[in-house]
């Protein structure tokens, strides 16, 4: 894997969200959506966010969030899958922005570290096909596309690729 995030400037904080951080996640969500055609940010196809720290911690997970001086502009969610040692990534967003700056490498850094805690040995992630730049940080991070599609047969008719990251014992 690559070099750990660079150190994030002061007013950056990294932090666990809270249910009550909702709202600014959905902002920040609308924003990215905001910048791809067909893309509309549909509140009722993302009903966990009214809960996002609660419904992660049910599950074994975690959900981050980062906040520019004390503003919600990024999200970092990761859970256990159904299968042991298996951990997925949810809800990974950055306002334009803040992007470039070393908060999303910071986020998964924190929830890598959170999921080989926990037992990880593989990460994996679906995003949607659209999402090229998030493709980019993916990859550098060291995940693998993998074949196949999925189709959310949600209002925008996204489809998403399937990527995975195979941890290194030892690794995080």
């Amino acid at each position: 894997m690559n070099a750990p995030a660079m150190p994030l400037a002061d007013h950056i904080v990294l932090r666990p969200a809270r249910d009550d951080d909702g709202d600014a996640v959905g902002r920040v969500i609308a924003s990215v959506f905001a910048d791809y055609p067909n893309c509309p940010f549909v509140p009722e196809e993302f009903p966990n966010l009214g809960q996002l720290a609660s419904s992660f911690e049910s599950r074994g997970g975690l959900f981050l969030v980062a906040e520019d001086a004390g503003v919600v502009v990024g999200s970092f969610g990761i859970a256990p899958t159904h299968r042991p040692g298996v951990f997925e990534l949810h809800k990974v967003y950055l306002a334009k922005a803040n992007r470039g700056l070393g908060i999303a490498r910071a986020l998964f850094d924190r929830a890598l570290t959170f999921a080989i805690e926990k037992g990880a040995h593989t990460i994996i992630l679906w995003t949607d096909t659209r999402f090229v730049e998030g493709h980019r940080f993916y990859e550098k991070a060291g995940f693998v596309r993998q074949p196949g599609l999925r189709a959310l047969h949600d209002v925008a008719q996204s489809l998403e690729v399937y990527y995975r990251l195979d941890l290194k014992a030892g690794e995080a």
